[in-house]
């Protein structure tokens, strides 16, 4: 029975000490499930095939609502292109925020204009946060069409940046006269 205990103790040390590593370039980007906006559920692997910028943010949080213009026209510029490794570019934000009606405010107010919204209205345990080890925000991962992560918070030059070295080539012979 004690062995059984050891082993068993062990599994979930080693199980725990997985999930809350830190991230790096290289990883895949861990699942996110959480609704959107509009209550409807949602999930990171949906928009598999597309670059996407995990947004971690709340409408609280100053220095996100400073950044949130940048971000903003980065999604305008980049959303309709082609990457080396995925078709289109997306945003999915993950509100840090306890209240609705303050993160509906604060998406109207700072245009962002993207569908992917999501919450789960409980602040910093926000599982999303939890599962990426936040530990403050903003912060972002940038993922590529399989679900790598390819960056890691970007902000505003440096996001685009990225973004260019990530565009498919168009050949020559690809447009035609």
């Amino acid at each position: 029975m004690k062995i059984k205990l050891i082993i068993l103790f062990s599994f979930l040390s080693i199980n725990i000490y997985s999930q809350s590593q830190e991230l790096k370039v290289g990883d895949k980007a861990p699942e996110i499930i959480q609704n959107l906006i509009t209550g409807e559920e949602f999930r990171l692997s949906d928009l598999k095939g597309k670059v996407v910028l995990i947004d971690f943010w709340a409408s609280w949080c100053k220095p996100c609502r400073k950044e949130n213009p940048n971000i903003v026209e980065v999604y305008k510029k980049f959303k309709d292109e082609s990457f080396k490794n995925g078709k289109g570019f997306t945003i999915l934000s993950v509100s840090l925020d306890f209240h609705q009606a303050m993160w509906e405010k604060a998406i109207l107010d700072d245009s962002l204009e993207w569908t992917y919204h999501v919450s789960d209205l409980k602040g910093w345990k926000n599982e999303a946060a939890v599962l990426y080890n936040i530990k403050s925000i903003p912060a972002c991962f940038l993922i590529d069409g399989e679900g790598t992560i390819i960056a890691m918070n970007l902000r505003a030059d440096d996001l685009e940046s990225k973004l260019k070295k990530q565009l498919k080539k168009k050949s020559f012979f690809s447009s035609k006269n």
